[in-house]
């Protein structure tokens, strides 16, 4: 079923495509049900961390080191998921293992709110990262199949938005059903885990691996440069090209995460807010960054993926050094603001450089490696983080750690090749 993708043959399903000229086309039920699983599996099962560790903490008197491993134990399971997320989308089909993957990170969570101590936590924990990582790849690897190379970072960018959705979520949600009973954090979690069960069941449902399966070609103009590889990348990609964008979602990875798992701790501690408005402006975050991604991908899309990619960076290095220079609370404004501006815009265009530079053969394949470096970005960052604020008591170091990481990040973003498309 994950081989289920274009072949010159399936061009030939011509009746059902005159008909989507003036209807929805079914690729964008695929970006639909995608947001929903990626809300649930990334969003809620590991974004939402950053609202419930500072009452977790204090229930289970957590140290800022114990509280980075709880966050990098997920990015372990995460990063071994990733290890076979790339076979078994080729084995059983995107659909399914998204809809697996889903369940995995509902039943975990379940039993994360059982935990008694922070070992027992973090081992459970793992396992949310496992099913994240499935759900994830299987989702992002349909844009590829799915949509034609200038729709590819529109696409990406409404899906990954689903993570922008889930941060408003949980710092509406979760401060109101920690102060509802005595659970606390615990009732949560299982509230949480619900939600993402139900979700797996929508996409177990109703996504599908290709269009093929719809008889459909995919969203937008189609040649056969668009559909197959591209012109310029007509076999797989070469190792330094691949790792040359591993290393730039690495950074992501390290600096993005670090800063969304310990920033609402840092206004709690540093800044002296309640867990109330520090959920309002967490909320904040994902309100700035429910455009992130659409329009990151549509200026990919229609200028260049290689500069909009470098002005990212360039403004999530203006977020970590505000925060990490000064503890006045208008930097610390400033600093919300640049984060979530661009919050989810690079993921969406790492996807679609994926796509342009392995078309849809081979994207799954140079997708699940990219993010599997990543993942070691994601796992080392909170580490790190917790180390550092628990040596000199602050945050400060490591946000100007992740400032420098990610101004070479921009300069990074020029030296990769132009894609085979009208995009830059």
């Amino acid at each position: 079923m994950g081989h289920q993708m274009q072949t010159p043959d399936s061009q030939n399903c011509t009746p059902e495509i005159t008909l989507t000229r003036n209807t929805i086309h079914y690729g964008w039920v695929i970006v639909l049900l995608g947001a929903a699983g990626i809300f649930s599996g990334l969003g809620l099962g590991r974004f939402a961390l950053g609202m419930l560790l500072p009452a977790m903490a204090d229930s289970l008197h957590l140290n800022y080191e114990q509280m980075g491993t709880i966050s990098t134990a997920n990015f372990i399971g995460y990063f071994i998921g990733i290890l076979f997320s790339a076979k078994l989308v080729r084995r059983f089909g995107a659909r399914y293992i998204a809809s697996c993957g889903l369940v995995l990170t509902g039943i975990s969570m379940i039993f994360v709110a059982c935990a008694q101590n922070w070992i027992i936590l973090a081992f459970l924990y793992w396992f949310t990262g496992v099913g994240g990582a499935w759900a994830n790849i299987a989702i992002m690897s349909l844009i590829a199949g799915w949509f034609a190379p200038t729709n590819r970072g529109r696409a990406a960018g409404f899906i990954v938005t689903g993570n922008g959705v889930a941060i408003v979520f949980s710092g509406q949600v979760i401060p109101i059903l920690n102060s509802m009973t005595t659970l606390h954090w615990r009732l949560s979690w299982i509230v949480l885990a619900a939600i993402i069960l139900f979700v797996g069941a929508l996409c177990l449902l109703f996504l599908r691996n290709s269009p093929q399966e719809k008889h459909l070609l995919p969203v937008g103009d189609q040649t056969e440069s668009d559909t197959y590889p591209s012109q310029t990348f007509k076999n797989r990609p070469t190792l330094p090209l691949t790792l040359h964008t591993g290393l730039l979602y690495f950074v992501f990875g390290f600096t993005f995460v670090s800063y969304a798992t310990f920033i609402v701790t840092t206004m709690v501690e540093q800044f002296a807010m309640s867990q109330i408005t520090a959920g309002n402006f967490w909320s904040w975050v994902g309100i700035l960054s429910l455009a992130s991604g659409p329009v990151s991908g549509y200026c990919s899309d229609r200028f260049s993926r290689r500069a909009t990619l470098a002005v990212i960076f360039i403004l999530q290095t203006f977020s970590y050094a505000l925060v990490g220079i000064s503890a006045s609370p208008v930097f610390l404004y400033f600093s919300i603001f640049c984060f979530g501006i661009v919050a989810w815009a690079v993921p969406s265009i790492i996807v679609a450089l994926c796509g342009d530079y392995a078309g849809p053969i081979h994207a799954v394949s140079m997708f699940s490696t990219v993010t599997l470096i990543f993942a070691l970005g994601q796992g080392l960052g909170p580490y790190l983080f917790g180390v550092m604020a628990e040596i000199t008591g602050t945050f400060s170091n490591a946000y100007l750690l992740a400032a420098v990481m990610t101004a070479a990040a921009a300069i990074g973003c020029f030296m990769l090749p132009k894609t085979s498309t009208r995009i830059a």
